[in-house]
């Protein structure tokens, strides 16, 4: 499932499946991911706690569980708290965006997207959740000393 050489394994949940695929295949190919997919929220919910992604990449607009309810499920739970969670989809509205975002969502991304882009949002979004583990591991080493 994950790559030897993959920098990081990205899980992709999104109704859409030739979507998926070509969203798969251009992190595997200009990011180095490791890529794991997944169709609607409650599937990419059970792949999340199988795999344990470094990203998570998520459509809203899902049968069974829409990407709000599945960012806010991961956001409750401390073992997924921290993962950085990326909202992929075509709700262009300001109250979309405010919504995705409140719901815990580290970046709110439009459909369509250039593959470069999405790559370099992950990375971010990767990056600063690390620096946010840091300081936040730093703090509590001050603390008990």
């Amino acid at each position: 499932m994950a790559f030897a050489n993959a920098a990081y394994t990205v899980l992709i949940v999104d109704d859409n499946p030739a979507l998926l695929d070509l969203i798969a295949e251009s992190l595997k190919m200009i990011g180095n991911y490791a890529v794991v997919t997944a169709t609607n929220g409650v599937e990419g919910l059970e792949r999340f706690y199988e795999v344990r992604p470094q990203c998570m990449v998520i459509d809203v607009k899902m049968p069974q569980l829409d990407g709000y309810q599945l960012v806010r499920i991961l956001r409750g739970d401390p073992e997924t708290a921290a993962t950085p969670l990326v909202i992929l989809t075509a709700m262009v509205q300001d109250k979309d965006r405010f919504q995705g975002l409140a719901s815990g969502a580290d970046q709110y991304l439009l459909k369509p997207i250039k593959p470069r882009e999405l790559v370099d949002a992950i990375q971010r979004a990767i990056t600063t959740s690390a620096e946010t583990r840091s300081a936040a591991l730093r703090r509590l080493a001050e603390e008990e000393a």
